[in-house]
């Protein structure tokens, strides 16, 4: 299968990646092309404005999580009838989880997928220099296809001048285009990196004023032609994730959508969906009852404790996930999601703000990161997720405390430091909520298993 494809790579994190590829997936958009946004490794914040730019969702890629036959699969799936995919990378192009092979970076990603690579260069404080860090990019893996550079943070004129004709003579590497030092399009920050793009309302004309500079200052037809390069993707021998037909719809599962809670892999949500789940919308921050018919509740990551008070004067919505859980209905709560479910959330000022006091302890923001990065896990018992014993993939990244769980831990972190992580709870161990963010494509049972949870409850007959 041939997808004209690209990926927006930088030589470090901060050089402008997440702009850069924002204002060309707008501005390829304008252009009449359906474009497929991806994004590279484990981050929900950067994909919100990926998919807002391109008008339909971004999927995530993560090659230290994922096998590559799985990266191939879902790389397909998502691409179909799209006219070319854009990934952003994470870091910079090499940087991976360990060792010199860069498992889970960028580089790692477009070898599997054969993709060909745009390098970012952030030329602030240089000029001929930057051929020497262009050079070294392109022969350090000649897997890697590199083939071409944009650069950000240009003075003037006599600046790009230089600049980029060092590049092009020492290294036979064409510079695409550049984006102006006077460019300056911001995207606000707080402690998990960018505010979610569904929290602003100005994002629209941010990204407009991003997709006419870079119409502005990149040659966007080279970087079509470019994207046409890519070589054919080799056919699988088998799908790992995706059943060949979609399932027909066996239950409903109502997953957690608003300012509060909007941290999920597309992935998840597409797994679930093809595997028999009707995924029904809600919002815990303001509606008053779950979706009529739910059979079972995916409350995702995201910034509750932001939201903290306005989730906590929502008493109906607690009440209503209270006795879905007393009923038995499965219930998975993923780091924000786990925090919902405790008893309380104590915010960043020590102001304490009670929950739906599904599971123990308070979850307390600390004044720094409590764990960031990968980790490995095995399941300790069965959950609605998974049986006991299966080995998953994933990362922690969270700046709250809660009590590490004493008995009914759902996982054992596999790291040097072994710990326990997660709580399964409920009269029918129907609670799952942890730390730990999963993409359902480090085990193919966890969708079908989840989605078989919530239609075996809606079985029983219970009704809310």
């Amino acid at each position: 299968m041939n997808i004209p494809r690209l990926v927006i790579a930088g030589t470090s994190s901060g050089v402008g990646k997440t702009t850069i590829a924002v204002g060309l997936i707008a501005a390829l958009k304008e252009r009449g092309l359906r474009i497929q946004p991806f994004k590279c490794g484990p981050d929900y914040i950067d994909p919100s404005y990926l998919a807002l730019a391109a008008g339909q969702p971004c999927h995530n890629l993560d090659s230290w999580i994922l096998p590559a036959e799985s990266i191939i699969e879902l790389f397909v799936h998502a691409s179909k009838g799209s006219n070319m995919s854009v990934m952003e990378g994470v870091m910079g192009l090499y940087d991976g989880r360990m060792g010199l092979e860069g498992n889970g970076s960028t580089a790692e990603i477009a070898r599997i997928l054969q993709i060909p690579v745009v390098l970012i260069v952030d030329v602030t404080k240089m000029s001929e220099s930057a051929a020497a860090l262009v050079l070294g990019y392109s022969q350090l893996d000649p897997k890697v296809n590199i083939v071409g550079v944009i650069l950000n943070n240009v003075g003037g004129p006599s600046h790009l001048c230089s600049t980029a004709e060092a590049i092009e003579k020492k290294t036979n590497m064409p510079v695409l285009g550049y984006l102006p030092k006077t460019a300056t399009v911001s995207f606000s920050e707080r402690h998990l990196g960018l505010v979610p793009a569904t929290e602003k309302t100005e994002l629209a004309g941010h990204i407009g004023a991003l997709r006419e500079q870079i119409q502005a200052t990149v040659d966007i037809s080279r970087i079509i032609q470019l994207a046409s390069t890519a070589l054919a993707i080799p056919p699988l021998s088998e799908k790992r994730l995706f059943p060949d037909k979609r399932k027909p719809a066996c239950t409903r599962i109502a997953v957690a959508q608003d300012e509060a809670f909007n941290f999920y892999y597309q992935y998840n949500l597409d797994l679930l969906a093809a595997w028999g789940a009707e995924l029904a919308y809600f919002s815990p921050m303001y509606d008053s009852a779950l979706p009529a018919g739910t059979q079972g509740v995916y409350l995702g990551g995201g910034f509750p404790e932001i939201h903290a008070a306005q989730l906590e004067a929502n008493t109906k919505m607690k009440e209503a996930l209270r006795t879905a859980a007393n009923e038995g209905m499965p219930i998975y709560g993923e780091c924000g999601g786990l925090m919902y479910l405790s008893q309380g959330i104590i915010d960043f000022e020590s102001n304490k703000y009670k929950m739906i006091g599904l599971l123990p302890g308070w979850a307390a923001m600390q004044n720094r990161r409590v764990r960031i990065g990968y980790a490995e896990a095995e399941t300790l018992r069965d959950s609605i997720l998974a049986k006991q014993g299966t080995k998953l993939r994933g990362h922690l990244f969270h700046w709250s405390r809660m009590p590490y769980p004493t008995a009914r831990a759902a996982y054992k972190i596999l790291d040097t430091e072994e710990q326990l992580e997660g709580f399964i709870s409920g009269p029918r161990a129907n609670i799952l909520g942890a730390y730990f963010h999963l993409h359902f494509g480090t085990a193919p049972s966890l969708a079908r298993q989840f989605v078989a949870s919530c239609a075996k409850w809606g079985r029983l007959g219970v009704t809310l």
